[in-house]
């Protein structure tokens, strides 16, 4: 079965927790006990309707809120999908959250309120998307039926977005629109007979029928050594396999491959996976593997395909995140942790805060507060394996560690 990782994010209000409570609803994907208590909740509240939202919201302060601080993923599977979706709050105040929500998504959701259309958090939830390469979007137009239904309000967020994206510069994204009530279920799960001028998909039949590999741009192989096996039994006396998980692309046996740091060059013998044996590793497998010579490779190395080496470098830019209290500042010193590879890194320079409103830069700020983004050179205390983020989501991506708390403080991603 397909699986979809999905991300959603949205200002107060615009439905966002709404939309996938009925949508568990709608799909039957609800407990009993978990209807039963929705149905009595929105009675002590005087509701004339079912409060779909109290089935996302798990945190006391949400429901009293009725807003969505932390990331929560749901689960619930069709007859054609199994979907999980990273629930994202859209504050500003929680921007490392929606960041953190979206960072493995394939397809994100963002609702815009049909009476209130783009506002402020639509920009910035639609600047997060763009950052991460998220390459197919929905813009789900919510909360219809308090605007008349009205084909003309659609066309006009319509426009406004297709006008941001075009100042987004990412030209890879597709944007799909959706006219949807939440609340009522109209263009959730199924068609509504109230916009009959709307000719496309209902949002779920939409998410069923997605194919994320249509323009996935085709990228190299790496495979970072997370632990080297050595069984030292009689029956795999001589065994060394290297276990990790594949990136970017597929390894097959007969290439030859290259080992970094050291440059050595071999070729693949084996792959496995548990005790079944392959031909071939598709990128996300988690595979061991054995090279017809015995090299010498240790956890934090990398085999990828000669001829396709990455970059190895002490110096990078990236564009970071800042997810901590403390403020980042240059010449601070942090650990650098980059797929199983970890060293020390130092700030040397913050060349720019970026406005997530796509109006621009303030160049050379002295510091990025928290869930500030900016441009950034950093000096590692070891080479590392990289790619740019653009060309290698998995190889291109990094987190900062501070040493003192060994606290998360950001995430950053290699230009």
């Amino acid at each position: 079965m397909n699986v979809l990782k999905i991300a959603t994010a949205g200002s107060v209000d615009d439905g966002k927790s709404t939309l996938i409570g009925r949508i568990l609803y709608d799909t039957k994907s609800l407990t009993e006990d978990k209807l039963q208590a929705i149905e009595e909740k929105s009675k002590q509240r005087g509701f004339d309707y079912l409060d779909f939202s109290l089935a996302t919201d798990g945190l006391v302060a949400e429901r009293e809120q009725g807003i969505t601080i932390d990331v929560a993923h749901i689960y619930f599977s069709t007859p054609k999908t199994s979907f999980i979706i990273a629930d994202t709050p859209g504050h500003i105040e929680y921007t490392r959250n929606m960041v953190t929500g979206a960072s493995n998504s394939q397809v994100s959701i963002i609702l815009v309120d049909a009476r209130n259309g783009v506002v402020e958090q639509t920009y910035r939830h639609f600047f997060i998307n763009n950052l991460l390469r998220v390459k197919d979007v929905v813009i789900a137009i919510n909360k219809m039926d308090l605007a008349n239904y009205s084909e003309e309000k659609f066309n006009q967020i319509k426009g406004e977005i297709e006008y941001l994206s075009e100042k987004s510069g990412y030209e890879n994204q597709s944007l799909t629109f959706i006219p949807l009530s939440a609340l009522h279920g109209d263009n959730v799960v199924k068609a509504s007979k109230k916009m009959d001028w709307y000719k496309g998909e209902s949002l779920l039949k939409y998410l069923e029928n997605l194919n994320t590999e249509k323009n996935e741009s085709p990228s190299q192989a790496r495979f970072p050594i997370q632990t080297v096996i050595r069984p030292k039994t009689d029956n795999f006396h001589d065994y060394r396999g290297y276990a990790g998980k594949l990136y970017g692309g597929d390894l097959a046996v007969g290439d030859e491959v290259t080992i970094l740091p050291s440059a050595t060059k071999s070729t693949i013998k084996n792959i496995h996976f548990f005790n079944n044996e392959f031909q071939v590793a598709k990128k996300g497998s988690s595979i061991s593997i054995t090279l017809q010579d015995n090299v010498n490779i240790s956890r934090g190395d990398m085999i990828v395909k000669t001829g396709e080496e990455p970059n190895v470098v002490k110096q990078l830019e990236a564009t970071i995140c800042w997810m901590d209290k403390l403020p980042l500042q240059t010449s601070e010193k942090y650990y650098i942790k980059h797929g199983v590879n970890d060293a020390q890194v130092k700030i040397t320079n913050i060349s720019s805060l970026i406005e997530t409103d796509f109006s621009g830069k303030k160049e050379a700020p002295k510091q990025l507060s928290l869930n500030e983004i900016g441009e950034v050179s950093l000096k590692v205390s070891k080479p590392l394996f990289i790619d740019s983020y653009q060309e290698n989501k998995a190889n291109g991506v990094f987190i900062l560690i501070n040493p003192k708390t060994n606290n998360t403080v950001g995430v950053g991603f290699i230009k």
